[in-house]
C-alpha cells in the first residue's frame, strides 16, 4: 500500500502518546510493564510470563487461563483467523478478540509460545482484511463491520508497541493510520458510530459500536498514531447526550429509551480511555453500574443479555478503581467464569465459543498488566 502522511501532531488526542514507539529499542517493554504493575518473572507458568506478587491469585485461575489460551491457539485456522462458529461469521472481529486474549498473556509476535499464532492473526488482518480505504474488514460479507474494525485497531495498536521489525512496523503504522482516517470519516453527525459507516448507514449510530471505535482510537493514539481531538470530543458528547436521569446510557441518540447496563458499562470504559476520569457524567454512570452490575454474587447480573460483552468492559472499569474495589469484585467474577468453563478450556454462550472464551480470558488477565490500553 502507498504511504499516506500522518495527521499533524496538533490533532492528537490529549497530548503526546503515552509511550515512545517511533523506533524499535532494546528495552523489553513487557518487562517494564510487568514491573510497573507489580509483577515479576515467575516459573509457575513459563519463563516468558509473569505472576502477580502484590495481589493473591488463586492457582485455579492460572490453570483456567492456561487451558483457555491453549484452546484459542489450537482452534486458529491456518490462515490466521477465528470465526464465531465453524464456519461462522465475523472473522475480523473474532480474530482481533482471539488474538487480544493471547497478547494479554504477555506474548508478542516474537516471544512466547503463542508468537506464531499472533503473527498469523496480524497477517490475516493486515494482508487479508485491511482495505485501501482504511477499513479493516469486509463490507460485502459483514453487515456490522465497525465492530471488527474497532477491535482490530485495538489489537494491532497493542502489537505495534512491541514490534521490532522495521518493515512490519512501517506496515502497521500505515494500516493503522488509514484505519483511524476511516473511523473518523465513518463517524455520524451525532458523534457516534453505527454498525456500518455513517455514509453506508444513513447516519444511524448506537452505543456498542461507538465504544469499540473510541477504544480502538485510543489504542492507536497510545501507539503513536495521530487521532483528531474533535472525533474523540464528539464521541464523549454523544455518550453524555445518551445518558438518562438514572445515570445509565440509552441504546442510541435516535432511540433513547431505557438505560442499558451493557452499553453503560462499555461507555464508561471508553470515557476512561478518552481521558474522562472524574466528571459528573462519569460519576453518575459508575453509580448506575455499581447498582446494576457489581453484585455478581447475588445473581442480579443475570437480568439482561450480552453478559460477556458487559463484563468485558465493566471489569475494566472496576480494575481502574484500584485494589479495594477490584479484588473482591474480581474474586466473584472469576468464580462465576471458572464454574462455566468447558473441559477443553473453552467457554460457550451468545455469539460463539471464540467470542465468549476471548472475553473471559481478557477479563481474567487484566491485572497481569501487559497491555497499555487496560492499565490503570
Amino acid at each position: 500500500m502507498p504511504n499516506r502522511p500522518a495527521l499533524s501532531d496538533a490533532s492528537r488526542i490529549d497530548g503526546p502518546p503515552d509511550t515512545a514507539n517511533a523506533a524499535p529499542c532494546n528495552i523489553d517493554r513487557r518487562a517494564a510493564l510487568a514491573t510497573a504493575a507489580g509483577l515479576t518473572t515467575g516459573l509457575s507458568r513459563a519463563p516468558w510470563m509473569a505472576n502477580a506478587v502484590a495481589a493473591k491469585r488463586d492457582p485455579a485461575w492460572t490453570r483456567a487461563i492456561d487451558k483457555g489460551l491453549t484452546w484459542v491457539a489450537q482452534t486458529q485456522s491456518n490462515l490466521g483467523h477465528w470465526t464465531s462458529g465453524n464456519p461462522g461469521p465475523y472473522p475480523t472481529a473474532m480474530t482481533a478478540l482471539g488474538a487480544t486474549a493471547l497478547i494479554c498473556a504477555g506474548a508478542t509476535t516474537t516471544q512466547g509460545p503463542f508468537a506464531r499464532h499472533i503473527r498469523r492473526a496480524v497477517d490475516f488482518l493486515v494482508q487479508k482484511k485491511a482495505r485501501p480505504n482504511g477499513l479493516i474488514g469486509d463490507p460485502l460479507t459483514d453487515n456490522r463491520y465497525t465492530y471488527g474494525h474497532g477491535f482490530s485497531m485495538l489489537f494491532l495498536s497493542q502489537v505495534l508497541g512491541e514490534e521490532e521489525d522495521r518493515d512490519r512496523r512501517s506496515e502497521l503504522v500505515d494500516v493503522l493510520t488509514r484505519a483511524v482516517e476511516f473511523s473518523v470519516r465513518a463517524q455520524t453527525k451525532s458523534g457516534g458510530w453505527g454498525y456500518v459507516s455513517a455514509k453506508d448507514g444513513n447516519n444511524f449510530d448506537e452505543g456498542s459500536t461507538t465504544i469499540t471505535q473510541v477504544q480502538g482510537l485510543r489504542g492507536c493514539r497510545n501507539a503513536g498514531i495521530a487521532v483528531p481531538v474533535d472525533a474523540i470530543d464528539q464521541a464523549k458528547n454523544y455518550i453524555y447526550r445518551c445518558k438518562n436521569k438514572d445515570g445509565g446510557i440509552s441504546y442510541s441518540s435516535r432511540n433513547r429509551g431505557s438505560s442499558r447496563p451493557a452499553i453503560t458499562a462499555a461507555a464508561l470504559a471508553s470515557l476512561y480511555n478518552a481521558g474522562d476520569y472524574d466528571s459528573q457524567h462519569q460519576k453518575q454512570m459508575y453509580a448506575y453500574c455499581k447498582k446494576t452490575l457489581h453484585n455478581i454474587k447475588t445473581g442480579t447480573s443475570r437480568s439482561f443479555g450480552h453478559w460477556h460483552y458487559t463484563y468485558l468492559y465493566y471489569s475494566q472499569v472496576v480494575y481502574r478503581q484500584g485494589g479495594g474495589e477490584w479484588s473482591p469484585f474480581r474474586d466473584n467474577l472469576f468464580k462465576k467464569i471458572l464454574r462455566e468453563q468447558n473441559g477443553n478450556g473453552s467457554w460457550t454462550g451468545n455469539i460463539g465459543p471464540i467470542y465468549v472464551t476471548a472475553c473471559n480470558l481478557i477479563m481474567m488477565q487484566l491485572d497481569q498488566g501487559y497491555l497499555p490500553i487496560y492499565q490503570r
